[in-house]
């Protein structure tokens, strides 16, 4: 889903209208640390909704602010950011063999041809504990035979998100609660505003190329390799492509802003999405664990991503985006 005008760095204070419309207000958790602000949303699948700093001249945006459709449509694509589980971006023909038969995941979404970012972000998601300055949210997937598509395995997933040291941070986590194997990768999919001057820094050994389908055919050598590591306009290249073995930071800048956003990842955040399509207005620069379509993808494990949680298994990693000024 694809905005049509650029968002300003400082989009006006009306961007955040919903903040004021008493039903959607009701349903949202807002996190407070001095000026910075997060605000989630758990009935749009445990989205943030806006990470902001308060400022004189109005809220300064570090991740594009939702949109007001997001609510009435509660569609996770525009919000700020969503979480990605059991896996992340595209499974090719929505289908993988998986021990010993087939998964068959068509029918999970009539508007994409291939399995796209897993379940919980279609899903609702649980408040647990909350502070001023941090919220716990749950999600339990329990797979339904009538439901065209589903999962099939049974899993529970949480965010912690906290401001905290000046930062946002989200602890994602995931357990299996099926009594076989589950094949599993998680991630986060933050969207940033975008300019003719925003750049883009991180340290990527190589491109996962990909088809008209977007789905990947090789990892190799690119331009974007390059531009990346030196600093890279958006607007360079046609991207929406998985980059390997990065360094696990990321840095989003505006340099006539005079300001940047710094993103760090634990492992198993071993790979980097970048969606920086042509003549639009989206910016996503994703922390992922696996590749798309990493259950058909043929390469190394190091290579591919995803990993496989064995029944009661736990998987736990930390994202955390530092701004800075001046």
């Amino acid at each position: 889903m694809r905005d049509v005008s650029l968002n300003p760095i400082r989009p006006p204070a009306t961007e955040l209208a919903w903040l004021d419309d008493p039903a959607i207000a009701a349903t949202l958790v807002t996190l407070t640390a001095g000026a910075l602000r997060a605000v989630i949303a758990p009935g749009v699948g445990g989205a943030l909704a806006a990470f902001y700093e308060i400022t004189t001249d109005g809220p300064l945006h570090w991740l594009r602010p939702a949109a007001h459709a997001a609510f009435e449509q509660r569609d996770p694509l525009r919000m700020a950011s969503f979480p990605l589980f059991p896996y992340c971006n595209r499974i090719r023909d929505a289908r993988f063999e998986f021990g010993g038969g087939t998964v068959d995941l068509a029918g999970n979404d009539s508007r994409f041809a291939h399995a796209l970012h897993g379940n919980a972000w279609r899903h609702p998601w649980q408040v647990g504990a909350r502070s001023d300055g941090s919220v716990d949210l749950h999600f339990e997937h329990e797979p339904d035979p009538r439901v065209p598509g589903d999962w099939p395995f049974r899993y529970r997933a949480q965010q912690r998100i906290e401001l905290r040291g000046g930062a946002l941070c989200v602890t994602l986590s995931a357990q299996n609660l099926a009594v076989r194997p589950m094949p599993f990768g998680m991630g986060h999919h933050p969207y940033y505003p975008r300019t003719a001057q925003t750049r883009v820094y991180a340290d990527v050994q190589a491109m996962w190329h990909a088809d008209a389908d977007v789905l990947p055919t090789h990892l190799g050598p690119h331009p974007a390799v390059d531009a990346l590591r030196e600093g890279m306009s958006p607007d360079a290249f046609d991207l929406d492509n998985n980059f390997a073995n990065w360094t696990r930071e990321a840095t989003i800048a505006w340099p006539d802003e005079h300001r940047r956003l710094t993103m760090t990842a634990d492992a198993p955040f071993d790979h980097l999405v970048v969606f920086a399509p042509a003549n639009d207005a989206q910016l996503c620069v994703e922390p992922v664990t696996n590749t798309t379509d990493c259950f058909n993808a043929v390469g190394m494990r190091e290579q591919v991503g995803g990993c496989v949680l064995a029944p009661g298994e736990e998987i736990a990693a930390t994202l955390t985006w530092t701004p800075q000024r001046g």
